[in-house]
């Protein structure tokens, strides 16, 4: 542990331990991906996709010992015991910070299949990494509201997502939380903004047969939501994560655009559930 430096020279040691070892990963990422679209084999794919999730598994430890020794950070996290990393997970969160990705990968590498999330569009664009997050079928969305492009890209990653196990992340308000926001929702929770169900609903639909369980998580930095640099530097005391698994059963699969009494009850469930991860975060937070 590294505590002995000042905050900003751990801060900058540990982005660049990041950059470094995200260079190192992207070469051989791409160029792998590169070579399994060259035949349109499922078995080829499958064990390409299979080799490219364990070279992310590791790009990922390396950057959680990075964090484990610049960042003093205390972890309370409480996972359910039945885990595994031969099951298909559909991964939901409130989302307060960059940092939650983060906290999302030392949580569960290595103890569920690879996470991969959904991106805008826009970061592809970002050096070495947006390559990295392509060659590892992360899917790019048009736009954080789900429009007919967003629905067809969630359509063709929930078909790769059925070549092996893997765990999907989804932050179903769609944003960053920010008291703006959650004044221009008018948002009837107190520490979340207003869930979107579409990208939630299309994924269980799309993935019916392969998706085993929801991984509720609630992420709460009590000290107040730090900034990604502030959290490398140190200013984050203490992080929080309570993961709850939830059963997919028939009543949350159903065609949320066409099916009104489908859409009436989902929408009804989703918020009851929300209401309740409120409560759970004012009491972490607390």
């Amino acid at each position: 542990m590294l505590t002995f430096l000042p905050g900003s020279i751990r801060g900058a040691l540990s982005l660049l331990l990041f950059a470094l070892n995200t260079i190192v990963w992207t070469v051989p990422l791409v160029l792998f991906h590169l070579l399994k679209l060259t035949i349109p084999s499922v078995g080829w794919r499958r064990f390409w996709s299979r080799v490219q999730n364990q070279m992310g598994t590791a790009w990922i430890s390396f950057n959680n010992w990075n964090l484990s020794v610049t960042n003093p950070v205390r972890w309370d996290v409480e996972l359910p015991l039945e885990l595994e990393k031969d099951k298909w997970y559909l991964v939901v969160a409130n989302h307060r910070s960059w940092v939650d990705i983060l906290v999302l990968q030392k949580v569960f590498n290595r103890r569920i299949p690879f996470l991969k999330f959904f991106l805008k569009k826009e970061l592809f664009w970002v050096p070495f990494l947006g390559l990295a997050w392509w060659a590892l079928d992360y899917p790019f969305l048009a736009r954080s509201a789900m429009a007919n492009k967003d629905l067809e890209a969630i359509q063709q990653a929930a078909g790769k997502f059925k070549i092996l196990p893997v765990s999907v992340m989804n932050f179903v308000e769609g944003t960053r939380y920010t008291n703006e926001k959650h004044e221009k929702q008018r948002s009837p929770y107190t520490h979340l903004l207003k869930p979107k169900p579409g990208g939630m609903t299309f994924l269980l639909s799309g993935m019916k047969e392969e998706i085993d369980l929801i991984l509720d998580v609630t992420i709460a930095y009590p000290g107040g939501t730090p900034t990604m640099w502030g959290f490398l530097c140190g200013s984050c005391g203490e992080i929080r994560v309570r993961v709850k698994s939830i059963p997919v059963d028939g009543e949350l699969v159903g065609d949320f655009g066409k099916d009104k009494a489908f859409r009436r009850r989902f929408t009804a469930w989703q918020r009851e559930w929300w209401a309740e991860k409120d409560e759970e975060l004012q009491e972490l937070l607390g």
